[in-house]
């Protein structure tokens, strides 16, 4: 709910685009201070839109970080490229990053689309800029500023923080006055469950082999709350009997070792004790099928 404005306070939306595998979830992170957003080496880990909060004295930004944009393949494919896209509807800033090299096809794509819509406040995030050397940054930004007539171009590291702040100031100069949209103490809409299947899926996208990460889906199915302790069942779908077998593993280790590893980290998120427990399925092509893909919460 909207709470009364404060004269001068500026708040609004700010959407987060960019190919897969170019840090989006980890600045979101960064930005927040926070964990909300799954973070692997693999692209295409974020699957759904997610809102983050960054309240200031002076501002409350909402970001939605989006999955990568990039050629669908199938379904599920689909419905992240849309999810992206759909970000791009009455927000106040857009925040393209980019990896410090010269536009690809997926660069290009996407300023195509700005392209269509009129009255867009697009910044340019070169991310990642501690891969490179200092020389090696200024003919990458006159290739984008020659593509696009941006905003603002930031050159930024999300892992090491930097550039950070400028973004932030950056942002809050063009938001309007308007009202605080959540609570101080919010940092994201997600509801927990949604965060605890999140978690599972990046600690399977971390510790298995390069087909799994893809097919894997997480769905939780038994939520209690106890005196000392949460007790968690959680479903882990699969499209194959040979993925199933990959992430049960040897005598059940594989499935061990991602069980200890989310609760570790979902006991932090709920600041209580967790009990978990997962069980393997397989739902043969799963990412291929809408009505599956509903019932998993890709709406």
């Amino acid at each position: 709910m909207k709470n009364s404005p404060e004269k001068g306070f500026r708040s609004g939306y700010v959407s987060i685009l960019g190919r897969p595998n170019v840090g989006k979830s980890t600045f979101l992170n960064a930005m927040l201070g926070e964990k909300i957003a799954i973070v692997t080496n693999k692209p295409q880990t974020t699957r759904n839109r997610i809102i983050g909060v960054k309240t200031t004295p002076s501002a409350q930004i909402v970001f939605i970080d989006t999955p990568g944009i990039h050629k669908p393949m199938g379904k599920l494919g689909e419905f992240m490229v849309k999810e992206a896209m759909e970000s791009l509807k009455e927000v106040d800033v857009v925040l393209l990053m980019v990896e410090p090299q010269k536009p690809g096809t997926e660069e290009m794509a996407i300023v195509d689309l700005f392209k269509q819509r009129k009255n867009l406040t697009v910044f340019l995030l070169i991310n990642k800029i501690d891969t490179i050397k200092k020389n090696e940054l200024l003919p990458i930004i006159e290739k984008y500023s020659l593509l696009y007539p941006f905003d603002e171009i930031i050159p930024v590291s999300a892992v090491r923080g930097d550039g950070l702040d400028i973004v932030l100031g950056k942002i809050i100069d063009r938001l309007p006055e308007g009202p605080k949209y959540y609570p101080d103490d919010i940092f994201t809409d997600q509801l927990e469950r949604f965060m605890v299947a999140e978690i599972i899926r990046e600690k399977i996208m971390s510790l298995t082999e390069e087909e799994i990460p893809y097919s894997v889906a997480v769905e939780v199915t038994q939520w209690e709350e106890k005196e000392d302790m949460i007790v968690i069942n959680a479903n882990i779908y699969v499209e194959k009997e040979s993925q199933k077998g990959i992430i049960i593993g040897k005598r059940g280790a594989m499935l061990k070792t991602i069980g200890i590893a989310s609760r570790e980290e979902i006991e932090g998120l709920l600041n209580t004790k967790v009990y978990i427990d997962l069980w393997v399925k397989v739902k043969k092509d799963w990412r291929k099928k809408t009505g599956t893909l509903r019932e998993l919460g890709y709406r």
